[in-house]
């Protein structure tokens, strides 16, 4: 026979007997724990990196362009090794000193090789798109670099077999027919720059593509500064015996130049901050 247990109004037995259904409702946040929130909101911030990228972007096309075309200094490998020491020490800084995000090591020797083969596509973009700056304008060089998409719709079909809607392919057409036409009349047109200058629009978005694969997979996946930390090292020593090859007198050109003209100086240290 089971013993009946005391019962009063407003109680229940079975929750008072069980300490495991016991719910830990925390408190309401007082007025300085909601004035202690972040300053910026995620959407503001958010806006904040978009227009950062955007400037920092802006920037170093119109310092490249200016040392290149107009201070004389016509080494565009060279300065893209010092864009990626750049990359590097800050994507450094970011992660082991201010401890933004943990360190992701590389897991393995598939995944060491692939970021490799991005680094290596990275260079060839940023060498080609430095020197189509010798011999394009900045805007029309900008106008070429909006077929990203196109070329990135046809990468992306290639390798991952991804197919778009036929209205984001009709959508596209326009943007190259309009490229051809402002082709046609650049009063500033060089055959080699708008060669050299699409061959950095496809490797922008062969890096996009590839890019995307190494940040979307499951068994290698890597946050975007952690992928940068490991590209930009690989791509400054992919481009160091090149430009060594290609540009053997940059060293001793730089340093001429420094000697008669300090502000070069801070010119190079800006390339390598953009």
């Amino acid at each position: 026979m089971v013993e009946a247990q005391p019962w009063r109004r407003g109680s229940n037995p079975r929750l008072e007997s069980s300490t495991d259904l016991l719910l830990d409702i925390p408190t309401t946040p007082t007025a300085d724990d909601r004035n202690a929130a972040p300053f910026l909101s995620p959407n503001l911030l958010t806006a904040a990196i978009i227009a950062s990228w955007y400037f920092s972007n802006i920037g170093v096309l119109l310092l490249n362009k200016y040392l290149l075309s107009y201070y004389g200094f016509r080494y565009p490998i060279f300065l893209t090794m010092l864009h990626m020491l750049g990359c590097a020490f800050y994507s450094y800084f970011a992660i082991n000193w201010l401890q933004i995000l943990p360190l992701q090591q590389i897991s393995s020797r598939k995944q060491f090789f692939k970021i490799l083969a991005l680094s290596a596509i990275f260079c060839f973009s940023v060498v080609c798109g430095n020197t189509s700056l010798r011999y394009l304008p900045v805007s029309f060089n900008q106008a070429i670099g909006a077929t990203t998409p196109f070329f990135t719709a046809i990468f992306a079909f290639v390798i991952t077999c991804k197919r778009e809607s036929a209205e984001v392919y009709l959508a596209l057409l326009p943007v190259v027919l309009g490229i051809v036409l402002a082709s046609n009349s650049e009063p500033l047109f060089h055959l080699f720059g708008f060669v050299v200058c699409v061959g950095s629009t496809a490797g922008r978005a062969l890096k996009s593509v590839v890019q995307g694969i190494l940040l979307s997979s499951e068994s290698e996946k890597l946050h975007s500064m952690n992928l940068l930390l490991h590209m930009a090292p690989m791509a400054a020593l992919i481009l160091l015996p090149v430009t060594l090859y290609v540009e053997g007198n940059v060293a001793a050109v730089t340093l001429e130049k420094a000697t008669t003209d300090p502000f070069i100086v801070f010119l190079l240290i800006g390339v390598g901050q953009c």
